[in-house]
């Protein structure tokens, strides 16, 4: 008598091996559609729709968030507006933006349209990134140098002003931008600068990135002592885009 035997030559291995495959196939295309939240459905450069995935989409799921808000996903969002005149001359072709390329959003300069509400911090919601001014428990290590009052200086040499103050991320416990008095030359108002483009020195704040003169059309912040999801994008893709836009010469090939 065969151990396991159920009818004719199928036995328990078989049903228990075709459950799995079945199950297995399953799983990849529930996952698969998961997936299919975020980015979807498609949208080709000319706005033309790319069809919603190979398993199609899900049906739309509710997300509450911390702020008490509730989003969709997946949900239609309208393509992004170029700049005009700005199209490529193939599909995944590349974009030569006009103007001033530090602030087209395009290539280098990209950056994602993240919500333009303030991020708070975990668990009372309070914002997350604030200048030290704001929140004086943070200070700048006494064996660290401490920037504020610095000059900083751009890729050609010239200053656009100095350090004011630092904006910390309270949540991470780490410096996110370095809040930059410009003169009066390039405009005299206060812009942030990331602290990952900057190299600082005892005498000086060193930005590679983009020229004195272009630290006068940094993206601005609506609050003096807050900043939201989009303004850190947008602010960090200026400079950036500065690594290839800052001057013609970065944009030419190196051989």
């Amino acid at each position: 008598m065969q151990i396991g035997h159920l009818a004719g030559n199928m036995d328990v291995a078989e049903v228990v091996l075709a459950a799995f495959f079945v199950f297995f196939l399953g799983l990849v295309v529930y996952l698969q559609r998961e997936s299919n939240r975020e980015g979807f459905p498609l949208v080709h450069e000319n706005g033309t729709s790319g069809g919603a995935g190979l398993f199609g989409q899900p049906t739309p799921k509710s997300f509450l968030l911390p702020g008490g808000e509730i989003v969709l996903a997946p949900k239609y969002e309208a393509p992004e507006a170029l700049p005009a005149g700005l199209t490529p001359a193939f599909p995944g072709g590349p974009f030569d933006p006009g103007g001033n390329k530090l602030l087209s959003g395009v290539g280098a300069a990209a950056f994602a349209r993240r919500a333009d509400v303030v991020e708070g911090r975990y668990p009372d919601l309070a914002p997350r990134i604030v200048p030290m001014r704001v929140d004086p428990s943070f200070t700048v290590a006494v064996e660290g140098l401490n920037p504020i009052g610095v000059k900083v200086v751009g890729a050609d040499g010239v200053v656009a002003g100095t350090v004011a103050d630092i904006w910390v991320d309270r949540e991470e416990g780490l410096a996110r931008f370095y809040e930059v008095a410009l003169s009066p030359a390039f405009g005299g108002r206060n812009v942030l600068l990331p602290h990952t483009f900057a190299d600082v020195k005892e005498t000086a704040v060193l930005v590679e990135s983009i020229l004195g003169a272009q630290f006068a059309t940094v993206p601005g912040t609506k609050s003096t002592s807050q900043i939201t999801a989009l303004e850190e994008d947008q602010i960090t893709a200026y400079y950036g885009g500065g690594t290839l836009f800052a001057t013609a010469a970065r944009q030419e090939p190196l051989i």
